[in-house]
């Protein structure tokens, strides 16, 4: 199948990498054009501008990818296509956008007839490898028109053991994708997925934080322990019930230095945790954890503790992020 793909990031460079693997045909482009160069020497076709990218597409309907930053970039990069797709084509938006965005967006191209899909996408810079999880919103015939497409980016089966009982259940959720609903319902599962993790990566810091911190002096000295935190890790990973990537994550930066010297503990936030925590209050459905893992981040901008670095530490093994100002070391 034909795609292209605007925005050659981290991830819409080794998401076309995928596809390109697993002989879909991709249509590249990105303002900056060295990506879409190196993509180019391994099969890949770039474009000069989103103009030449759209003509280049040959298969009806046509189907741009845009993989930017929420946003202007984003919503700028949906307004120009629109003027240059026509009717039956499809934008699909696998950024991390608001999902009210995403209705807004959908309603505006209805209009001229031109189909759009929000896709949530989970995955980080391991998915090339891993595939990528995604929660997908639109009109089922767009989505089903897109299957092959997102067949190929999820990770498949694997090796997880299926889950009994689910055979009257949507088959794709198991290969690492589903149609969550109609459009914004993909970004809407992706944000509270966002908000879970916030709340995830919280207790595994604060955690982490105790542990270390049982050596304070504060403590009788019969009661003080230096811990190995490499080692706890570890040994969680194996066989304990808060296993997880993240935990994974955590352990490969642990082992690496303890002491996560490398990170200050400046812990941004991408933005679908406060609209995980402002879904909540327009449900009025409580959220402890989801709120005070979200302070927790605003906090250490002002004051940096060793669970902060761990969440730096964790925000960079998923997905690259770097700290403000900060450039720690390429993850290996």
């Amino acid at each position: 199948m034909q795609i292209g793909m605007a925005g050659l990031g981290r991830m819409g460079s080794n998401m076309s990498r995928r596809l390109m693997r697993a002989g879909h045909a991709c249509v590249v482009y990105d303002k900056n054009p060295k990506p879409g160069q190196e993509l180019a020497q391994e099969g890949a076709q770039p474009a000069g501008s989103l103009e030449a990218m759209v003509q280049a597409l040959a298969e009806s309907p046509r189907a741009v990818w845009v993989m930017l930053p929420a946003g202007r970039i984003t919503e700028e990069t949906v307004q120009h296509l629109s003027t240059l797709l026509r009717s039956g084509d499809i934008i699909i938006d696998g950024g991390n956008s608001f999902y009210k965005e995403d209705i807004r967006r959908a309603r505006m191209l209805r209009e001229r007839g031109i189909q759009y899909v929000d896709v949530g996408t989970s995955g980080g810079v391991w998915g090339l490898e891993r595939g990528y999880c995604l929660m997908i919103g639109g009109d089922p015939a767009a989505v089903q028109h897109l299957d092959p497409i997102f067949a190929t980016l999820a990770p498949g089966i694997g090796d997880i053991p299926r889950t009994p009982g689910r055979e009257r259940h949507d088959p794709r959720a198991e290969q690492g994708y589903i149609h969550a609903g109609p459009n914004g319902a993909g970004h809407f599962v992706k944000m509270v997925h966002n908000g879970i993790e916030y709340g995830m990566m919280e207790a595994y810091a604060e955690g982490f934080d105790i542990l270390r911190n049982k050596t304070s002096e504060a403590l009788p000295e019969e009661e003080r322990y230096t811990l190995n935190m490499a080692d706890i890790a570890e040994v969680w990973r194996r066989g304990s019930v808060i296993s997880s990537w993240l935990l994974d994550l955590t352990a490969e930066a642990l082992a690496k230095d303890d002491a996560l010297s490398e990170f200050t503990g400046w812990v941004e936030d991408s933005g679908e945790g406060r609209w995980t925590v402002e879904a909540a209050i327009e449900e009025a459905v409580p959220a402890d954890v989801l709120a005070s893992a979200l302070f927790s981040r605003f906090r250490s901008r002002q004051q940096h503790t060793y669970a902060e670095k761990l969440l730096s530490a964790m925000r960079f093994g998923f997905g690259g992020h770097v700290e403000q100002g900060q450039k720690p070391k390429a993850a290996e």
